[in-house]
């Protein structure tokens, strides 16, 4: 598989900048599996597919503020933070990466100081910062830089059911839902369970191969409760429909499953999912509309080819293409698709 093949083109007007209001309303594109059918709907329109035979999995991961800006000497700087790896100590991507070296010491805008003390293979920065609190909160929201005139706040970015922080990226499928659509959800009989796994390099470093294969995943931190365990393992007795909110549940879902069941853990998981893949767990999926070449489409083809779609790779960019002339949004604030 060549990375070519998950390539289309996006003109930038598709972007989404903000999302809609109620996070609601936005578009979903509906598709059928089993007969091939598209139906475009509203977000809230998924009360009509799902019921009491359903189990929705969401990552339950926060978003911090990991984008660290500041000026020295009239020059700007960034610090992006990936992954706590010891006390006020972080993997981080920097710019410009040429004044990061090993010994570096900065003097950030609250006067807090950040220390350079290695650089990893891949280039990442460890850094040490001197700090009254939470390096966290030096920053800001980690906004993609496709959105690059939002008027966005931190909380737009966090779903609803956010809670342990971690992700320097949204799980951004979740966005979608409103407490009230939750609410109705249950209702229904939905079942609701979450999982944990924090959004670092693993989803969102781009492709650099054209041997799709040669790409080497970064690793994120993952957790799936007993409690979760325990109650999916009886819906998939129960051949309850498990759907997963985003790829990121995905990911939680196809690493615990062992021996014919899902496994607590938590640790690290460095999963890739292309087609090829043989999936174990997922019935169903939500996701929104994703890069070219990322590993997100990679993942949706696969899906796609799981549940019987011939060439998912072609399929997904044809639905991409029906999506555009719909005047879909794409990206982290743009639409919804759910495929079952």
């Amino acid at each position: 598989m060549k990375l070519s093949d998950f390539d289309y083109d996006l003109p930038k007007s598709f972007i989404a900048q903000d999302p809609v209001t109620p996070r609601d309303s936005s578009k979903m594109m509906v598709f059928d599996t089993s007969t091939g059918k598209v139906e475009h709907k509203v977000f809230r329109d998924v009360l009509d597919y799902l019921g009491s035979n359903d189990v929705l999995v969401a990552n339950r991961s926060k978003v911090i503020k990991a984008r660290i800006i500041f000026s020295n000497n009239g020059k700007f700087f960034e610090i992006f933070l990936l992954k706590k790896v010891g006390e006020k100590t972080y993997e981080c991507i920097v710019k410009p990466g040429k004044k990061f070296q090993v010994g570096s010491d900065f003097m950030m805008t609250d006067g807090s100081r950040a220390f350079v003390v290695d650089i990893k293979d891949d280039g990442v920065r460890i850094i040490k910062f001197d700090t009254k609190d939470d390096p966290e909160e030096l920053g800001r929201a980690p906004f993609p830089p496709y959105i690059d005139h939002s008027s966005s706040t931190m909380e737009d970015y966090q779903t609803v059911y956010a809670k342990e922080k971690g992700s320097v990226a949204s799980p951004t499928a979740g966005l979608h839902f409103t407490d009230e659509l939750v609410a109705k959800l249950r209702d229904k009989g939905v079942m609701f369970e979450k999982v944990l796994l924090h959004i670092g390099l693993g989803t969102f470093q781009p492709v650099k191969t054209e041997n799709i294969l040669d790409h080497k995943m970064h690793t994120e931190f993952y957790e799936l409760e007993n409690s979760s365990a325990v109650n999916l393992n009886k819906a998939l007795s129960d051949d309850k429909r498990i759907i997963a909110v985003g790829t990121t549940s995905v990911r939680v879902l196809e690493s615990s499953f062992k021996d014919g069941k899902l496994i607590p853990a938590s640790g690290e998981t460095d999963i890739f999912i292309y087609p090829g893949y043989e999936w174990k767990v997922v019935d169903a999926l939500m996701t929104n509309f994703h890069l070219p070449k990322s590993t997100l489409i990679m993942l949706v083809a696969s899906f796609l080819e799981h549940k019987g779609v011939e060439n998912g790779t072609k399929r997904v960019l044809e639905l991409y293409e029906e999506a555009k002339a719909k005047m879909y949004r794409f990206y982290s604030f743009g639409d919804s698709m759910f495929i079952y």
